[in-house]
């Protein structure tokens, strides 16, 4: 059966979205609202295993993600990028803040607070098939005991009543659209090679006919080969399905070609964000530069100059006043050690949390003598 006809298929048994098909995705409606998002995780001592401290991995996020589009979010390990999809879809309960969702069913027609809502409450309203998440290592977020019809199978009977041969058959509508057949029905996680493993996670993910999918590093564990082939999978699904992404990674030269924007975090902070080709060409933030700087240049002829950081990431338990970087900034002045800044527009579509965005990029010029421009280093 081509994959016309399964697409065909899925949308007679979902009737609500065949008008999802192949549109271009309209900027200017959002599907998440993050205000002012915090997850602190508590740090018990003494003999009464009380809290002493809190681990400050989100302090205060305000963030826009608009329905059809993949936001890459991007920064070191540690800096709060899995913290927040996980705080979003609500696998773990947000400590202050808000994430206002904006569904299509006629249930939610207004937003609707999830940081708020109780989770029965979200799955009565029909959301909480909606927010999915496909994790780094398939081969730990996959049961080793369940074969892989009743792993695919399992969130669809949760969210809806269906009969075993249509659910069986809907279990391979799902398996041919992710690249797998039939004959995988029956056969355990550890049958599979990585790439596959990942395929019947996003399958998974899916299955539900969710509207917005967190995706944690989902190609980090996976040969460059099959990392393509992933990359190709989910931007096929996004078209076709009019999904909305979260794709989290490290890897900057990944997120370029999925992502249609980029959050850059810092130590549970945003510190930057614009459309993708807009940061790649001309990022703003002396991180987003120093990062930027350490992508690989195919280029024999020319010189390669990395903006190398001094010191370590600051604890979250304990952040440093003022801007959060400033310890590792080579910008840095006074202002910076005092101030916190924010998230302010330089142009449209681009913010940055810099004091000294104005002239961030002649003040890279002259420290380390180079500047990007198209994502390549010129004297």
């Amino acid at each position: 059966m081509s994959v016309t006809k399964l697409l065909r298929a899925y949308f007679q048994a979902n009737p609500r979205n065949s008008v999802k098909i192949c549109g271009e995705k309209n900027r200017m409606e959002k599907i998440l609202e993050l205000r002012n998002l915090k997850k602190y995780y508590p740090i018990l001592g003494g003999v009464f295993r009380h809290e002493v401290s809190t681990v400050k991995a989100l302090d205060g996020i305000t963030l826009d993600i608009y329905r059809g589009e993949c936001l890459g979010v991007v920064g070191e390990s540690g800096c709060g990028k899995t913290t927040t999809g996980k705080a979003i879809i609500r696998l773990h309960d947000p400590t202050d803040g808000h994430v206002y969702y904006h569904g299509t069913d006629s249930k939610t027609e207004d937003r609707v607070d999830l940081a708020r809502t109780s989770k029965s409450a979200l799955k009565r309203l029909g959301i909480r098939a909606k927010l999915q998440m496909v994790f780094q290592d398939p081969t730990t977020s996959l049961n080793p005991r369940m074969l892989v019809k009743n792993i695919i199978a399992e969130p669809i009977k949760i969210q809806e009543r269906m009969g075993g041969r249509e659910l069986e058959q809907r279990v391979i509508d799902l398996l041919d659209l992710v690249g797998l057949t039939r004959d995988h029905l029956l056969r355990y996680p550890h049958e599979f090679s990585g790439g596959q493993r990942q395929r019947i996670a996003v399958a998974r993910a899916i299955a539900t006919d969710p509207d917005f999918i967190v995706l944690d590093e989902p190609t980090s564990a996976l040969d460059v080969s099959v990392q393509s082939q992933i990359l190709n999978l989910l931007k096929t699904l996004q078209k076709t399905l009019h999904l909305t992404f979260m794709f989290v990674t490290h890897h900057l030269l990944v997120v370029k070609y999925i992502s249609n924007r980029v959050a850059v975090m810092y130590l549970g902070k945003i510190v930057e964000i614009a459309d993708t080709e807009d940061l790649f060409i001309k990022p703003v933030h002396p991180y987003t530069h120093a990062l930027m700087s350490a992508i690989p240049i195919p280029d024999l002829k020319g010189k390669q100059r990395r903006i190398v950081l001094s010191g370590d990431v600051p604890s979250p338990i304990n952040p440093p006043v003022g801007c959060r970087f400033h310890t590792r900034c080579p910008l840095a002045v006074d202002r910076c050690l005092k101030e916190e800044p924010v998230l302010e527009t330089v142009k449209p579509g681009h913010q940055v949390a810099c004091h000294r965005k104005r002239n961030t990029e002649k003040l890279v010029m002259e420290k380390f003598g180079q500047k990007r421009i198209g994502g390549r280093h010129k004297k």
